[in-house]
């Protein structure tokens, strides 16, 4: 099944296309994956996920991925 990655910053690097479409991917997940696992898949450490959105609600890494999902993974943000 797919979802629609979103990984906005500096976890762009992680996207499984990086030339692709700037911070967007379809990613082809299993029948059960977690965010969790995804992460693992994708390499992306622990601590760098601050926010994570599943179809715009903020969700925790144990949340089961589903068909057509939009997920929004965002890194540590600071501004002046």
């Amino acid at each position: 099944m797919k979802i629609q990655l979103n990984l906005f910053a500096s976890l762009t690097k992680f996207l499984p296309d990086p030339e692709g479409a700037g911070f967007s991917n379809l990613v082809e997940v299993g029948e059960g994956t977690t965010i969790e696992a995804l992460l693992d898949r994708l390499k992306i450490p622990r601590e760098q996920p601050k926010i994570i959105f599943l179809n715009g609600i903020h969700a925790e890494g144990t949340a089961v991925l589903k068909e057509g999902d939009r997920l929004g993974i965002f890194p540590p943000l600071a501004g002046g």
